[in-house]
Parts: C-alpha cells; structure tokens; sequence
C-alpha cells in the first residue's frame, strides 16, 4: 500500500481515493471508500490504452466477468464505468496479505495448512467454473488470505465458454510456471488449465519456491512441458495429489470435487493453527486519503495513520508485483504470454508483453541445467551501493552454451518479475560487433522497494593473467570481469538498466585492476552472472545466463 501522489485524483466516480494499491502495465488499483463508507478497490485504465480495442475489450470482459460470478471466493462487482473514459471498475476490498507475499515472507506452510487451503481454492475453482468462466492465471499472486478464507481476483485474462481468444496470435495467457502444458503449446485454456495452475500454486505454498524453479519464461515453461514439478520435501500424500493435478496429460487429472475428497479436510480453514496468523502480513487500512506532499497540499502534510513497514517486509522475492497487502484487484496488465513449439525449440521468452520489446534478442528455448530454485531474497538494503564486488572464494557459476544452460545453481533464491536481455549466438550482430550490451529490470513496480544492488559478471571459459591475457586455465575459477553495481530499483525500476562488454566491466586481480579483454580474444561460451551484492564481499549469484561469442580456439 502506497500513499497518494499529486497526480492521483481525489476521487474515482462516487468513491474517495485513499491509497494506492499497486500498478500494472494496463492501469492503476486505488483503494477506496465507497459514500457509505465501504471499502472498494479501484481499478483505472490508463489513458494512453483507452483507445487500444483489446485493452479495453479485456477490461470490459473482466467487469463482466467479475459481475457474473457471485461466489464467497471471489470479490464481488460494487460499481464501474465502461462507456467512456475514464474506465474504471470496483469491487469489494478484501483485507489480507497474497499468498506469494505470505509465503515469501513466512516461508513454506505446513502439510495440514495447504491441505486446507487447496480445498479451500479447489472449491473456490468449482464455484467460478459453474459460472461457464475459466480463471486462466491462478497463482500465489492472485490468491488473497482473507479473513474467513481464500479470495481469487484478477479475472483480466478469463474467459466464459464460447468467448473468443483476445490474446495476440502466438502468445499463450497466463504465468511461467503456472501455465498448463497444452496452454504453452498452442491449447485453449480449459478447467483442467486452472487445476494445473492450482497444483502448482500448491506446490509453491507449501515448498516456498517456484513449482518449476526460476529463470526466463521460455525456460520455465519448458521445463513446466517437459520436467517433473518441485515438490522435494512434501508430505508424501499432498506431494502426490500435486502432481496428480500438474499431470502433462490434462485428462489425467483430478476436477476440483476430487481434489477436495483427497484433501480430507475435516474442520474449517479459519481454525487451522497457522492461517489465521497470516492475515497478520498485511497492512492496516488508512482510515484518511493517504497522499505525498505534492501541488495542493499543505506544508508539512504527511499521511494520515501510516507507517510503512520496514524494509526487510519489502520483500522482493517470487510474491511479484505486488506485496501490499489486501489488494483486492490484482491488475491486467503485463501478463507474460508466450507459446512453446512442440519438441521445444527456440522460441521466445515472453520478455515483449505489455511493457514493449526486450531491448535485444531474447534467449532461445532451451533446458536449464541449473537447478535454480526460487524464494525470496534477503531484504537487507546496504547503505549505499558496493565497490566493484571482489572475489573472496572461486566462482564456480559455468554457462555451457550447448545446452544453453548454467551448470551450477544459483546461491539465493531469485526475483520471478527479474528480467534480463542479452545477445545468445554468435550471429547475434552485437556479438560481431565485439560490443554486448546486457539488461536488466523488474517487469512490475514495487512502490517504495530498498535498494537492491545487482552487479553483472562476465566470466570468459578461460582464466586470465594480471595483464588481462587467456591463460591455458580452462577451468576458470576466477570472479570474471564486473560491472559496478547498480540499485535494480533506482528511478523508474520497469526501465532497463544496462552495462556494456568490455566498456564498464574490469575485475581486480593481485591488487590490480584489470581491464575487460575483447571477446576475440576466447571464443565459445561466456558466462553471464546477476550477483545481489550487499557489500564488495558479500554477493549471491540469483540468475545466470551466458552466450556463444563463435568457434572456440583448435
């Protein structure tokens, strides 16, 4: 939750604006109150896409969508305007953290928790697909911890049966990771989808990380078509019911009425020991507009009953966009979509979206070797930005550009909304030129996020001397060439923030700083590091890429 800007207007149809609520690439969620003194979460479309048809025929569909269905699980419809700009809908404000921001924050939950809670969620999916609607991206991100039990929103991407396909050709709904096999492969996103969707939001509330680990969305997804979900330490019985629903074959997999016999569940949600415990995540609801010095407003002003929560609640790990609590309404917006070939060959990441295209050639369809898995970084902001990291044990992170893939897993838990760009062949022009130019953003914003220092590392496959020169070492244990760090949240953090091989990187070998060689000088595979740095020497690798810069020597 977020206070007012200046250019946020005071009201919103008939309601008060009080507070932000979180943003998105189709608009802004405000929380309201309603002239009854109910409260509402707003949602507003931004201007500069009212005149885009499938925007708004997406956002009219949403109204719609949410108007008709009438379920204890999802917010129900309060007031909205769709004939003329502004375009804004409300519903009904449910107080209560998501269950990414929770489980970020608390960790995997217990066995008999999620068993409730998929019960909870199953029968929640069984009220929504008696309506004829499909839910098309449930994940821990649109699932919101209310008192009395479990909500979904964000119904921007559903679909009733017989709707058409509003989404662009080529491009499939949904999330990486929670997208169903057949949806990734050119399918309608039938019920079986959500149950997909719902197993591997599951398997995330009760692991704490990603169901199919972290990394660009074609990597996810791929291994999402191809490899076995995450489900390493869970009790046996909810492990297999998970990945009874995240089946490849979606016929092979339980409706919502099975998943709830197969929960056992006996007593109600809100008794269970751990989940009341959880809506204490949340923020408290301002009872005045919460609003930022700005034109207007008196000297001095500050915001009525708000204290921002410390930083280390900011989480940034896989929770994404979002981890104000209560936002009723989740925001359509930049909804990674993409389509995976069969036999998975490159294709693209799903990087273009809502946001514009990826500023240089996304990375090709690929298996990871990684073993990344996700969760949620340590959130302790540094005082300021680090030196040039240094190297305090051998780095052993190894891009194999064969298999496309990293060999090493990542040492922390990464960001799901961290986005990176950079050349992957030898054809790439950027790679002939001699001059890489590597990317790096957060796809959504994070009001009021700490600074979180990233600094990129460019490792060549062999070590080098004190004059910059390839050495025969091939089994390079040397930190690699650096960037200085950057705070990924700096500014606008949905802009991206680049560094430039060899331009801005050196490393610091025996006490001497070493400038970046050409890539001519070690052809073959690079390896391509984002190190969250909280000082010079204490750094974790939480993504790891690399490219082909040509034919390696002999």
């Amino acid at each position: 939750m977020e206070a007012l800007r200046d250019v946020d207007p005071a009201r919103i149809g008939a309601h008060a604006l009080l507070a932000r609520l979180g943003a998105g690439g189709m608009g802004q969620v405000y929380l309201g109150r309603s002239p009854g003194g109910r409260l509402v979460a707003v949602k507003v479309i931004r201007d500069e896409i009212t005149g885009h048809p499938e925007a708004l025929a997406r956002f009219r569909r949403e109204a719609e969508t949410v108007r008709a269905v009438r379920s204890a699980y999802t917010a129900n419809l309060i007031d909205a305007s769709l004939a003329a700009p502004p375009f804004w809908l409300a519903t009904e404000y449910v107080a209560g953290p998501t269950l990414g921001h929770a489980v970020a924050e608390r960790g995997g939950l217990p066995a008999p928790t999620c068993r409730r809670l998929f019960a909870a969620l199953a029968e929640g999916l069984a009220s929504v697909h008696a309506y004829g609607v499909t839910h098309r991206d449930l994940k821990p991100q649109n699932v919101i911890l209310g008192a009395q039990g479990p909500q979904l929103i964000d119904f921007g991407i559903a679909r009733g049966v017989g709707e058409t396909v509003l989404t662009q050709d080529g491009q499939a709904p949904g999330t990486p990771g929670y997208t169903a096999p057949e949806v990734l492969l050119g399918a309608e996103a039938g019920a079986a989808a959500d149950v997909f969707a719902l197993g591997a939001t599951l398997a995330y509330a009760a692991t704490g990380r990603p169901p199919f680990g972290t990394g660009v969305a074609a990597t996810v997804g791929y291994r999402a078509v191809h490899e076995p979900i995450d489900v390493a330490g869970v009790e046996p019985g909810l492990a297999a019911l998970i990945e009874a629903c995240v089946a490849k074959d979606p016929a092979a997999r339980p409706g919502p009425a099975e998943v709830i016999a197969r929960c056992g569940v006996r007593d109600a949600l809100v008794d269970d020991p751990v989940y009341p415990g959880l809506g204490a995540l949340g923020e408290a609801v301002p009872v005045h507009g919460m609003r930022t010095q700005g034109p207007g407003l008196p000297s001095g002003y500050t915001p009525t009953q708000y204290t921002p929560p410390p930083p280390a609640v900011r989480s940034r790990g896989r929770a994404g966009v979002w981890v104000a609590a209560g936002a009723a309404l989740a925001l359509v917006g930049a909804v990674a979509v993409w389509k995976l070939p069969l036999g998975g060959g490159g294709a693209e990441d799903g990087r273009a979206g809502a946001d514009g295209p990826a500023p240089s050639r996304s990375r090709d369809l690929g298996p990871s070797q990684a073993g990344q898995s996700g969760g949620s970084p340590a959130a302790q902001a540094p005082a300021g930005p680090p030196a040039y990291i240094r190297q305090t044990v051998p780095n052993l992170d190894d891009y194999n550009p064969v298999q496309r893939g990293c060999t090493r897993p990542v040492e922390e838990k990464g960001l799901l909304d961290f986005q990176s760009a950079l050349p992957r062949t030898p054809d790439d022009p950027q790679l002939k030129s001699g001059k890489v130019q590597i990317g790096m953003r957060v796809k959504n914003a994070l009001p009021d996020a700490p600074p979180y220092y990233v600094a990129v590392v460019v490792k060549p496959q062999h070590e080098v001397d004190e004059n910059g020169r390839s050495t025969a070492v091939a089994d390079n244990r040397q930190l690699g060439f650096v960037a200085k760090a950057r705070d990924l949240y700096e500014g606008d953090e949905l802009d991206w923030k680049y560094a430039v091989y060899p331009d801005d990187f050196s490393m610091q070998l025996n006490g001497k700083t070493v400038k970046a060689p050409p890539l001519a000088q070690d052809p073959g595979g690079w390896t391509v590091v984002f190190r969250h740095a909280t000082s010079d020497t204490d750094h974790k690798s939480f993504d790891c890429d690399g490219f082909d810069s040509g034919p390696q020597k002999g």
